[in-house]
């Protein structure tokens, strides 16, 4: 791994001045590295940041993409990851025009990265830092602790999707100042003299940094200050929340209840689990946006490249070539979805909507079809309403407000269905919904949704956890229960309870004929409680 050349550089350059005078903002600093393909199957794992912690899961799941790359060898042709500054990794086989494509598509996820709300709490740091400040944490407590920091951090990992992303995002835009002077008051006066008795020296030197930081970024200096200590502290704000200083517990949060109110947890030989479990939520809050803005993310980043390549001289020559790739990239299959493909064509359709006035009250009520067609009042807005959409959705907003039947209509898009067909023993695919509303749903189901599981403290007794699932439609993995339970058992030092619900099958399904879908028997949904206790699991009905 290696960053990229002057004369590769000159080219990202040029394509940051076109980009920029197109409408897409971002830092002028970037790093841009040139990387094997085996070098992107080895970060590929740690979802391409090299600094992150090690954990026994990243080295197998190296050894199956290797396994995988034997049998289908491919080129990856790049990817970015949102920090400060932003790193971007380019495959050494890609030549100039395919390098300047690359770019573009490049500076629009960094565009997203760094306007998106949802990423609001990424804009202030820089995660790599962060992440290898992590893993020398976790390397100290591994040659202290040995096996069981993984242990650890295979119990976290488990439950880690089941962090209050959304409330930790809204703190940003609503935290009260007095909660903020809480924290620097518990940092000053308790946390650095009580607790890490540091020299005066050093409480001096912070003390200065804390001036710096105000001096230097005035609203978000505290903010800056905050982010080195953490990292120099992972255990900070575990100890700020046992402190009573903390932002109000959240339900929802069960990483965080448990490094709150854990006793296990708690006890001084346990202690440095807390840092753990800090690191391993502090990650998937990281991460979340990204999984929640896929297509928008990827069909931004593919409207761009389109549009500023097609519109860059250097494309000369290459105009089959970039076809193809192209192509390859964003084709929209017939069954199942691309979210490069997808988020593309929906973002031209809402530019062309915009521009023509459509996308009012007033157009939506028109139902002939002729007049729907014929509507343009000339409005013209079509680039600043994307750049809105940009800026403000997600995945499931940017599908359920903008896939309309117009949009399904245009592109020829469907539901497909599957059939048994029992003369020859094949599965059969057909159309099943040409409706605005049921591929909606379909793709709407396909998103990142973990479960809504609640701690309920009105029910736990004798030290015991009981959480609660708000059944959604989808029953929990069932082979998932037993050893996530098991590992929420050890962190938090008691009995487990999890109420949810699973299928009841009232009948055994008719068997089909020849040519009909094959009928699933009448479900009825019942309220089951699992319990784990010392390690052993049980099951009733409620």
């Amino acid at each position: 791994m290696e960053l990229i050349n002057q004369h590769t550089k000159k080219i990202m350059e040029g394509c940051k001045e076109r980009a920029r005078a197109a409408g897409l903002s971002f830092t002028d600093e970037s790093l841009e590295y040139v990387v094997t393909n085996r070098d992107l199957l080895e970060l590929s794992p740690k979802v391409m940041i090299p600094t992150l912690y090690d954990y026994w899961v990243h080295d197998v799941e190296v050894l199956r993409e290797k396994g995988k790359y034997e049998l289908y060898p491919h080129n990856p042709y790049e990817t970015v990851i949102n920090t400060r500054p932003p790193i971007s990794f380019y495959n050494d086989n890609n030549p100039d025009w395919l390098n300047v494509m690359i770019f573009y598509h490049v500076l629009a996820h960094i565009d997203f990265f760094q306007n998106n709300l949802y990423f609001r709490h990424t804009w202030d740091y820089d995660f790599t830092g962060q992440a290898l400040s992590d893993k020398r944490v976790i390397a100290k407590l591994r040659a202290e602790k040995g096996r069981w920091v993984d242990y650890v951090i295979e119990f976290a990992r488990g439950i880690d999707n089941l962090v209050d992303f959304h409330g930790d995002l809204a703190d940003l835009f609503s935290r009260p100042e007095a909660e903020c002077s809480s924290r620097l008051d518990y940092y000053f006066d308790v946390f650095l003299q009580m607790e890490k008795k540091v020299s005066v020296s050093e409480y001096i030197k912070e003390i200065n940094r804390y001036n710096e930081c105000l001096k230097s970024f005035a609203e978000q200096g505290e903010k800056t200050f905050f982010t080195e200590a953490e990292r120099r502290y992972p255990e900070l704000e575990a100890h700020f929340a046992r402190s009573g200083e903390a932002q109000p517990d959240r339900k929802r949060d069960l990483l965080r209840f448990i490094l709150d109110n854990s006793e296990f947890l708690a006890r001084d030989e346990n202690i440095w689990m807390r840092s753990v479990l800090e690191i391993v939520r502090k990650t998937s809050i990281f991460f979340q946006p990204q999984i929640r803005t896929k297509i928008l993310n990827e069909g931004w980043a593919s409207y761009w490249h389109e549009r500023l390549f097609l519109q860059d001289d250097r494309i000369k020559g290459h105009e089959v070539d970039f076809a193809r790739v192209h192509a390859g990239v964003t084709s929209m299959p017939r069954v199942g979805m691309n979210p490069y493909a997808l988020g593309m064509r929906l973002f031209s359709h809402i530019e062309e909507q915009a521009d023509k006035g459509r996308i009012s009250f007033a157009f939506q009520r028109i139902m002939d079809y002729d007049k729907r067609k014929q509507f343009d009042t000339g409005s013209a807005t079509g680039q600043d309403f994307i750049f809105s959409v940009r800026e403000n959705l997600c995945d499931y907003l940017f599908l359920k407000n903008y896939l309309d039947q117009d949009f399904l209509d245009r592109h020829k898009l469907f539901v497909a269905g599957k059939r048994l067909d029992q003369q020859r023993m094949v599965w059969q695919y057909y159309v099943k919904s040409r409706k605005a509303h049921d591929y909606q749903q379909m793709m709407l189901k396909s998103l990142y949704h973990p479960p809504a599981i609640t701690v309920d403290q009105t029910r736990g007794i004798e030290g015991s956890l009981h959480l609660n699932h708000k059944f959604e439609g989808k029953q929990l993995v069932q082979e998932y229960i037993a050893n996530t339970m098991v590992g929420i058992e050890y962190l938090w030092g008691g009995p487990v309870h999890l109420e949810t619900s699973e299928a009841q099958v009232a009948s055994a399904p008719s068997s089909p004929s020849r040519g009909e879908e094959l009928r699933e028997g009448e479900i009825t949904w019942q309220r089951v409680l699992y319990s784990m206790n010392e390690k052993v699991l049980t099951k009733k009905k409620l």
